[in-house]
Order: C-alpha cells, then structure tokens, then sequence
C-alpha cells in the first residue's frame, strides 16, 4: 500500500500562490548604495505585472532607527533574516547594480539553492558567471 507524498512547505506556498492566481513575484537584490536604482527596477517590474518586494531599509542613510551601533547591528542581522525570507516567497530575483558586495553574493547564492531564477540589471557582475 503506497501513501501519498506530502508536500513540503515550499511547495503548498507554489500551489497556494497557483490557486490565487497570483502574479509572479520578484523580489529586488543589491547593495542599498543603489536605491535609486532599485526604485526604477520596482516601478518597470510593477508596470510588467509583477508583485514587487525589496528592502525597506536603507542602513547606509542615517536614520534615529539604526543611529546605535549595538541596536544598527541587531537590526541588521534581522534585515537579513526578513530578506532571506522576502526570496524564499519570490518567484524571481532581480539584482540591482554594478556591484555585488558580500551580502547580496549570500542572497544570490540562497536564491539558486531554492531554485529561484536571478536576473541582474548588470549581468557582467554575476558571480555564478
């Protein structure tokens, strides 16, 4: 007698999304030097039809959220959590910049063991190239 296979989570979300008929999702990538860029990359990705995610945060800014360093370094190791999962729900990654810093080299490398596409704004700069 065989059992069905249960599913793994990633793939209830896969079906959850089909069921919804959600438009694809694309989650932006880079260092948050190109914010600007990333912008323009959520306005022609959202004019495309897609579901857009990106960080929310600009560290490399001042702000009275990250002035202490202890709390700044909390904070961004939260960060890094909550984009990990931002490209864990995406369908697509968009890299943004001709830069690619040590955090965003994690993302991309996170992104292609789940199996996520990556696309980049600067193909040249792909590490996996």
């Amino acid at each position: 007698m065989s059992y069905p296979q249960l599913l793994t989570p990633e793939e209830k979300l896969a079906d959850a999304k089909k069921l919804s008929n959600l438009p694809r999702i694309v989650v932006i990538c880079g260092s948050t030097r190109f914010m600007t860029e990333m912008n323009e990359a959520d306005l022609r990705e959202t004019k495309a039809g897609k579901i857009v995610v990106k960080p929310g945060c600009d560290m490399k800014s001042p702000h009275e959220l990250w002035s202490d360093p202890v709390e700044a370094e909390a904070l961004k190791v939260r960060l890094d959590d909550l984009h990990r999962a931002k490209i864990r729900l995406a369908d697509e990654v968009l890299v943004v910049g001709d830069y690619i810093g040590d955090s965003t080299r994690a993302e991309i490398a996170y992104a292609r063991s789940l199996g996520r596409p990556v696309r980049f704004t600067h193909p040249e700069v792909d590490p996996g190239a």
